[in-house]
């Protein structure tokens, strides 16, 4: 096997990435770059494209994403959000989304019949009722299309006596289905780039003659080879921590691209055919990266780029926050403040060039971040310390 180093891993992650002088010429290609974005936290996803996309401004961002529709926000791996390029959405669809679909369906249905409301005919019909509700809209929110089809606001009783229960609107168990089945898809939301009050529009809006649909082992090798283009070298763990699926369902995909083995200091990885030669090393750089975003998320073994800085930077979920970068590992973190200053604390010495580096970065994100206030959604011991 041949043997990809720590610094090789680094360097690569730097030009795929787009860190540093690596720089993507637009969105689109930003996201192309790291496969798919975190979308949990709506403002890691401009904040990693800034990180990345040269000149990008929120402006440009929500045209690629809402206007040119070139990027869509989709349910994917590990049930998670992302906001994609549109020819991987039919790949995450297949590959992941449907199944997560079939596991949530069972679930709310259950859910239904055990509060005596309905069952999944039921929950079927109000599905398909909504969704000719959006069609006739356009574009909704969750409250326009109660308004229009009022069974959206059928009431269960969650948790009972509980503390935590209530009472709970099936608004969201629709909308989360129609749009996990690939019938409806997130829009532009009220309100700022940071927010998630989301408008709702027929996937008709960004695919015309519906969501393409693949066979599911066809799209878990495309999955698999769009991971590896941008996270390679890796190890089967990481593969089967990003996707959420079994061993063999990771095993038959990395067969299905010809992955090939590679040495990874004593551990074994894998790479696609033919991408096992050395990377030009980059020019030094250094990064602020926003909580959940996908470079320090892409592999589940980080001691490689994380180091000893685990502890004040992810929460107990294993959720990260803000982090500072410089040549291909995290050196510190960053938090917003109220006043919109861009704190920093470097958990390591980076040189007082790269320090300086940091500093004039920090005071560009809170130029650009402007009026928005910027709270991650799952917060980590160090950006709460410096946000206060």
């Amino acid at each position: 096997m041949k043997r990809i180093g720590i610094q090789e891993r680094r360097a690569r992650l730097a030009v795929r990435h787009h860190l540093g002088a690596a720089a993507a010429a637009d969105p689109v290609e930003a996201v192309r770059g790291v496969a798919a974005l975190h979308s949990t936290d709506p403002a890691s996803v401009f904040l990693s494209v800034r990180a990345r996309a040269a000149g990008a401004t929120p402006d440009t961002i929500e045209r690629a994403l809402y206007d040119d529709r070139s990027l869509v926000r989709m349910l994917g791996m590990r049930r998670t959000m992302f906001v994609v390029p549109v020819e991987l959405a039919p790949v995450i669809q297949a590959g992941c989304t449907q199944a997560i679909a079939v596991t949530q369906r069972k679930r709310y249905s259950q859910l239904l019949e055990a509060a005596a409301v309905g069952d999944g005919a039921f929950l079927k019909e109000v599905e398909d009722a909504t969704a000719v509700a959006l069609a006739g809209l356009g574009e909704a929110t969750g409250a326009q299309l109660s308004a229009a089809e009022p069974r959206l606001r059928t009431q269960i009783e969650m948790a009972p006596g509980k503390s935590y229960g209530g009472k709970q609107n099936i608004t969201t168990w629709v909308l989360f289905m129609l749009a996990a089945d690939g019938r409806i898809v997130r829009g532009r939301p009220r309100g700022t780039w940071a927010s998630s009050q989301w408008t709702w529009s027929p996937v008709e809006t960004w695919f015309p003659a519906g969501l393409p649909e693949l066979p599911a082992e066809a799209a878990r090798a495309e999955l698999v080879r769009a991971w590896l283009a941008a996270f390679g070298p890796g190890t089967v763990a990481d593969l089967r921590w990003w996707t959420g699926w079994t061993a063999s369902h990771v095993k038959r995909a990395l067969a299905d691209v010809d992955a090939v083995e590679v040495d990874l200091d004593g551990g074994t990885g894998v790479v696609l055919p033919g991408d096992d030669e050395p990377t030009p090393e980059p020019e030094p750089w250094v990064a602020l990266l926003p909580a959940l975003d996908p470079t320090p998320m892409g592999w589940s073994e980080r001691s490689w780029y994380l180091g000893p800085h685990s502890a004040p930077l992810f929460d107990r979920s294993g959720n990260i926050g803000p982090t500072v970068w410089s040549d291909g590992r995290i050196v510190g973190g960053w938090a917003q403040r109220a006043d919109g200053e861009i704190a920093y604390r470097l958990l390591e010495d980076v040189g007082a060039e790269k320090e300086a580096a940091v500093a004039s970065m920090a005071g560009d994100l809170a130029q650009w971040i402007g009026p928005v206030r910027v709270t991650p959604r799952f917060r980590t011991p160090l950006e709460r310390d410096l946000a206060s």
